[in-house]
């Protein structure tokens, strides 16, 4: 029997393991209360369904993708549904939070006697038939949620308990991210210098690798930078006993909320990185 899943949120993300799930034939289910107009037209064009509260939970497995600092509400929000649930579901939590936070929500999860499961998603919004986006898997239930690899996701399961997913996660993040950061920052003091053309010249000609991944990265970068806040906070909670890591990933999530309102106010900081990142004619 092929299993119900539900996917929350539909955004970016989301819609498209919806869609990826939904066009391999399975009902997928989301919750649409209080979304916006685009975002509700989003999950229908992703074959999503929006159902109840009460639905969700009986759905099979429920997946969780939202931006990390809303992980710990939205399992709150649904534990009295799931504590009321004659069947209860598969909870994966598929968000950017550090290990001890993935324990936060399985406990709340757990309480209400669903299984609990961490994942850690790492890739871009998947498409049907490609293999470039993997969900990492955890916990004792992860073999079950693996099945879902037989409708088009790439499932990969992580050796290990309830935090292994997450630490995978948030390693590879840390890594590009947090190199995406610090690429940042060096662009925006080159050009408060006045050298950055002359750096960027020295990258081409010593760094070409670096330079084709700035190019590449950091217009992309603009519009997700509010949410990469919560994600180098977690990082930073993820990294902590190491103090110049953790300050290192406290200070990536400054930028990240500077760049944001940049990207929504004045561009003057977006407008300099553009410049940075703009192949030469």
């Amino acid at each position: 029997m092929q299993p119900i899943v539900a996917v929350i949120a539909p955004g970016m993300m989301g819609s498209a393991v919806g869609h990826v799930l939904a066009h391999s034939g399975l009902e997928v289910r989301t919750s649409l209360t209080g979304r916006t107009e685009a975002t509700v037209a989003r999950a229908k064009r992703a074959g999503m369904i929006g159902v109840s509260d009460e639905q969700i939970a009986a759905s099979d497995i429920i997946l969780s993708i939202l931006p990390p600092g809303d992980a710990v509400a939205l399992a709150e929000r649904f534990a009295p549904v799931l504590r009321n649930a004659a069947k209860k579901p598969i909870y994966v939590d598929c968000n950017a939070v550090s290990p001890g936070t993935v324990l936060r929500v399985a406990r709340v999860i757990e309480e209400t006697g669903a299984t609990f499961v961490d994942g850690g998603i790492i890739g871009g919004p998947p498409t049907p038939g490609s293999k470039a986006t993997r969900i990492y898997l955890s916990g004792e239930g992860a073999s079950r949620v693996a099945e879902l690899q037989n409708y088009g996701l790439q499932m990969p399961v992580q050796p290990g308990p309830i935090g292994a997913a997450s630490a995978m996660k948030l390693s590879y993040a840390g890594i590009t991210k947090g190199f995406t950061a610090l690429g940042a920052a060096m662009m925006l003091a080159a050009t408060r210098a006045g050298t950055a053309e002359d750096l960027k010249n020295e990258l081409l000609g010593s760094q070409p690798a670096l330079v084709g991944w700035l190019t590449r990265q950091m217009p992309r970068m603009y519009s997700k930078a509010y949410r990469w806040v919560a994600e180098m906070e977690e990082i930073a909670e993820f990294v902590g006993e190491d103090p110049a890591a953790r300050q290192f990933y406290q200070a990536a999530a400054q930028l990240y909320a500077r760049i944001a309102q940049d990207f929504e106010g004045s561009n003057k900081e977006t407008a300099a990185l553009d410049a940075f990142s703009k192949p030469k004619a």
